[in-house]
């Protein structure tokens, strides 16, 4: 089901459909642009030099500005990964969010989420990051479901390519109806 995760197997359910809370990730359940902290600690690491973090702060401005195609920036960044281990990705984005994303959490973020899960919501955060970024958030917030931008990979590997789609925009809303049908979502009692 595109980049939407659930942890449980089979999450089909026979019964009434549920009410849940959806989250958006950057400016919503953290202070900041994932995208940019990243850009700056691959920066800090000498992985990119300052020409390639200003191009990255100058499509985040544009993004900003409206005037970026997310679907064609994504594929082009992502042709960077290709080749690296997936474990290892996963081992950068548990040590980032440790060091500087984990501090970025609105506390109000984290009351609101928690009191969603007291009255049984079910839980999603959804955005156009990878499974790097939001996977250790979700584990922090201890919330269960992730819609967002999947990378493909073989055998452990990233090939460079992303799958379709992109979870921005059209592909967002394709991504999230699935996610809502599959785990029989109730929109109108959502939040």
């Amino acid at each position: 089901n595109g980049g939407a995760r659930s942890q449980r197997q089979d999450s089909s359910h026979s019964g009434p459909s549920r009410v849940a809370a959806f989250f958006d990730m950057d400016k919503t359940l953290i202070a900041e642009n994932s995208g940019s902290i990243y850009m700056k600690h691959r920066f800090e690491q000498g992985e990119i030099d300052s020409w390639q973090l200003a191009r990255g702060l100058l499509a985040y401005l544009r993004y900003k500005l409206g005037g970026l195609d997310i679907q064609a920036r994504t594929q082009a960044m992502m042709l960077e990964f290709e080749g690296r281990l997936e474990a290892d990705l996963e081992a950068e984005g548990r040590n980032l969010y440790e060091e500087a994303i984990s501090c970025q959490v609105y506390p109000e973020a984290r009351g609101c989420i928690r009191a969603h899960q007291e009255q049984g919501h079910l839980v999603c955060i959804v955005s156009g990051t990878t499974k790097f970024l939001i996977e250790p958030l979700a584990e922090d917030l201890r919330v269960e479901h992730v819609v967002h931008t999947q990378l493909e990979a073989r055998e452990g590997v990233l090939t460079g390519r992303v799958l379709e789609p992109v979870c921005f925009g059209e592909g967002k809303i394709q991504l999230l109806r699935q996610f809502i049908e599959h785990e029989r979502i109730d929109l109108a009692r959502s939040w």
